[in-house]
């Protein structure tokens, strides 16, 4: 047998166990971005690449400038056998909770492969159910590269909603601090009140509304 995935090389050595890996194995890599943020979407984003068109320079986003995400994020798209998006909007997230919707978008990018998945790879310790194999990793999204593409293109995703939602909202600072709540952000929340886009049950909104 070949070591596992020699077609496509891992930054560190990984042994799934709830499958058996095989070469041409469809494994698609899941990471979620948003869970922080006090406004908008949970987005995350399912990815398969494709062995023979490797992509040089996958990584953690988190660790990625906002330059060389968005050299990547086409890169992804153009040269994966699949991709997908998935997203929990804020109404979801507060009925919900922000663990429950991040599961529900990971189902959701999954299921919108246009390639169905033989098993899923997702970064963290929790993995829903996608009706297929599937393992999470810990700090996936730094070992397993379609893990790393996946928040690639999810992270560049969600920054792109945020500039967005800027231009319709330029005095909360959407664009800088992309809804995590940073001082900017606490201090608009103050000032202006919450949109219909904010998370009320997050604290500093619930707080704002007056609902703790």
């Amino acid at each position: 047998m070949s070591h596992p995935f020699s077609e496509y090389p891992l930054t560190e050595p990984f042994l799934p166990s709830a499958f058996v890996w095989r070469p041409g194995l469809l494994i698609a890599g899941v990471d979620e971005v948003g869970r922080g943020p006090l406004v908008g979407a949970v987005v995350t984003a399912a990815v398969i690449l494709d062995p023979s068109k490797p992509i040089a320079g996958l990584a953690d986003s988190k660790v990625l400038s906002e330059k060389r995400r968005q050299l990547l994020a086409p890169l992804i798209r153009e040269n994966a056998l699949a991709w997908s998006l998935g997203r929990a909007e804020a109404e979801e997230i507060d009925q919900l909770n922000i663990f429950h919707a991040t599961m529900l978008a990971m189902r959701r990018a999954v299921a919108g492969l246009a390639i169905e998945a033989q098993a899923v790879l997702v970064d963290g310790n929790k993995v829903p159910d996608f009706g297929c194999p599937a393992q999470a990793v810990v700090k996936g999204d730094r070992r397993i590269p379609a893990i790393s593409a996946a928040s690639i293109i999810a992270k560049v995703a969600r920054d792109e909603e945020m500039r967005l939602l800027h231009q319709r909202h330029p005095d909360y600072g959407f664009d800088r601090h992309k809804g995590y709540p940073t001082a900017e952000h606490m201090a608009a929340l103050q000032r202006l009140g919450p949109l219909p886009e904010h998370r009320r049950s997050y604290a500093p909104v619930a707080r704002c509304l007056g609902l703790v």
